[in-house]
């Protein structure tokens, strides 16, 4: 392929598509790249220029582009059954997923949607239909983390505190409350991540004790909050807000669609702190990122309060593909890759290597709040000027490398495929990027 080839279909994407997350005038300067193929944790163009894809195509891709065992899974289910009604029927590859879920989580009745904000959805509507079910109608407040990101419908939207995405929509949105996020970088000086997890977690029992006859679910990111810049925080918070929630009658929603799956360093985020939620998201890394697919799993509790002769007790919410049975066997491959290569390990032992790596990138005069957790490395760049984030994402591009930052947050969250080497070279070229002044 060519130059011709790149610029071709770089044209035709701009006159048909409407890109996401994304103000399309921008791309008057700064080109869409057209990828052709993948390649393990390597994207490329139609000229062969390779990039690396250090956020994992939107946090979704654990086992590198083009996996061999992932491919043959999906074709082999394909030959078999591509789709069918989830209403009234069912099929193996969603049987067992949902079987191997509960498993893992410990909590059961799989509910399946398409994307994150559809989990989110489900989960809040599941929440509010309990109370109602039990007679508390009262119950139809939420609340949420300050920073918090759940996803852009409406429901998951009035969760959502990113006023780039929410501010536009707020006559549309039902109104929730906000409580102070547990992001260490908050803390006072001196004063440990710990403290002030427990300190942050005293906001929650301070609106509980206010509201909680009005209030049906605390919804949080758990251990670190995406969208808010890679925002850590430590598991003392979710075993404080699991306690209250017991105390004051609130669910608490475990939103693991983009920690869950490992990136964390466990399993699932939630496990570090030893708690249970009472419903857990599901979505992006599941499929490994080849399918959308989300799910919502809750407790005995919750389940057990729909199941009734009455009709409109049960919950009546449907997505057209809800368990599609493709979506779901490249589920179950991406838990049996788990199991076989034993990828947590694996994982902790690529972080084992780099640590020093990082150390040197964190010690760079232009780098604060340098941070880990799990395959998560970020940190913020000092006198970062307006504009910095697409200024860095070019820079970085030019180099070979894909970086999405967060405002002054740069952010790596590879395929866990990637090799030690290959992580090297990745702080190495962020060493680079921030020698040669880039801001």
């Amino acid at each position: 392929m060519s130059e011709q080839a790149n610029q071709e279909w770089l044209a035709r994407s701009r006159r048909a598509v409407w890109h996401p997350c994304t103000q399309m005038k921008r791309h008057e300067t700064l080109p869409i790249v057209p990828i052709a193929r993948g390649e393990g944790v390597w994207l490329i163009d139609f000229e062969g220029k390779r990039y690396l894809d250090g956020v994992s195509s939107w946090w979704v891709n654990l086992f590198g582009h083009a996996n061999p065992r992932m491919n043959a899974a999906i074709a082999d289910q394909l030959n078999r059954l591509e789709h069918v009604i989830l209403a009234g029927f069912t099929q193996q590859p969603v049987v067992e997923l949902s079987e191997q879920l509960g498993e893992l989580t410990g909590l059961g009745h799989a509910f399946y949607g398409s994307d994150g904000a559809s989990a989110t959805e489900i989960a809040l509507k599941m929440s509010y239909h309990y109370w109602r079910n039990h007679g508390q109608t009262g119950k139809t407040e939420f609340v949420s983390l300050q920073n918090s990101y759940h996803g852009e419908t409406l429901g998951a939207l009035a969760v959502t505190d990113v006023p780039l995405f929410s501010a536009t929509y707020a006559p549309l949105l039902r109104a929730s409350h906000r409580v102070c996020s547990p992001d260490w970088r908050l803390a006072a000086a001196g004063e440990g991540a710990e403290a002030y997890a427990l300190r942050a977690a005293e906001d929650i029992e301070r609106l509980f004790q206010a509201r909680a006859p009005q209030l049906a679910a605390l919804i949080v990111e758990p251990l670190c909050q995406g969208a808010a810049g890679m925002a850590m925080y430590h598991p003392a918070y979710l075993r404080r807000a699991r306690a209250l929630c017991d105390q004051y009658g609130v669910h608490l929603i475990a939103d693991e669609i983009a920690m869950g799956f490992g990136r964390t360093g466990s399993m699932f985020a939630c496990e570090q702190a030893g708690i249970r939620p009472d419903f857990i998201c599901l979505s992006k890394g599941i499929t490994g990122g080849y399918l959308p697919l989300s799910v919502v799993l809750s407790s005995d509790e919750i389940y057990a309060a729909f199941y009734d002769e009455d009709v409109t007790r049960g919950f009546l919410h449907s997505h057209s593909y809800t368990g599609n049975a493709l979506a779901c066997r490249a589920a179950l491959e991406v838990l049996a890759i788990f199991r076989d290569d034993k990828v947590l390990a694996g994982n902790r032992a690529k972080v084992e290597a780099v640590a020093a790596d990082f150390a040197l990138l964190a010690a760079h005069p232009r780098v604060a709040d340098a941070r880990q957790l799990g395959m998560i490395w970020a940190f913020e760049v000092k006198e970062a000027a307006a504009g910095f984030s697409s200024r860095f994402f070019s820079a970085a591009l030019a180099k070979g490398l894909l970086l999405r930052p967060v405002n002054n947050t740069v952010y790596l969250m590879p395929p866990y495929v990637i090799s030690v080497e290959e992580l090297q070279q990745v702080f190495a070229t962020l060493r680079a990027l921030l020698d040669e002044g880039v801001a």
